[in-house]
């Protein structure tokens, strides 16, 4: 059966690229974002009653992954990149029909003239992404305390830390105004480790890059701990 599906608004988020997105939702709670609903889909009726709600589910496309298509075997970085296990027994972004689902927190409701916007915590979405459908979390059916993790049972290692180089620090402090929460933004990215698996538990001069907003932070590696050693403004 084939059934058209059409986007019902777009996903404002601080990560322009893929690299640095958290692999899955609620890890960076310092990250917020908007969920804008436009023409029919933003008229005020829809989110009647949602205010109710702490935390929504979204379901989106993974769009810069379409052109890719998809595969049967996968590899989870949660085993190290070199494991397979099928795809449906994996949250890769490379699915059948590129359907991604989230849960995240739901902060407040703006309406306008223009449509209205969602205002949410701990997304992991490049910006640009188009929503699909939202619906309200319900802690009685959707939680389930004795649920099986199977080979991703516990959260990741979230304990890198994170060091701010003197010309970082600076940087920071002139950016604060501009950037609300970045300093935590970005310990809170980097403590869960980036770079793709098989860098992982690796100490280089190599200097990474990344980008929050329209920033570009520039970090390195040492002795397992992070060293964040330039924010720059441009890409």
């Amino acid at each position: 059966m084939q059934h058209v599906i059409q986007a019902i608004g777009t996903i404002h988020s601080p990560y322009p690229q893929k690299f640095a997105i958290p692999r899955q939702p609620g890890l960076v709670t310092a990250a917020t974002a908007q969920i804008e609903l436009t023409d029919t889909y933003g008229h005020p009726d829809t989110t009647r009653g949602l205010q109710g709600f702490s935390h929504i589910w979204v379901s989106f496309l993974f769009h810069q992954n379409l052109a890719q298509g998809w595969q049967a075997l996968v590899r989870p970085p949660r085993l190290g990149g070199n494991e397979k296990v099928g795809v449906f027994a994996s949250r890769s972004t490379f699915r059948p029909n590129g359907i991604g689902l989230s849960v995240v927190k739901l902060l407040s409701i703006e309406q306008g003239n223009g449509g209205t916007l969602l205002h949410v915590q701990g997304g992991d979405w490049v910006d640009g992404t188009p929503v699909l459908d939202i619906k309200p979390y319900l802690p009685y059916v959707d939680a389930v305390p004795d649920a099986l993790g199977g080979y991703a049972s516990s959260a990741p290692d979230a304990a890198m830390t994170v060091h701010f180089s003197a010309q970082a620090q600076q940087q920071l402090t002139h950016l604060g105004d501009q950037y609300p929460q970045l300093a935590l933004l970005i310990e809170q990215v980097l403590q869960q480790d980036p770079r793709p698996a098989y860098h992982k538990g690796k100490s280089s001069d190599k200097v990474y890059g990344m980008q929050l907003f329209d920033l570009n932070i520039q970090w390195q590696v040492r002795d397992h701990e992070n060293h964040v050693v330039n924010i720059s403004k441009g890409f």
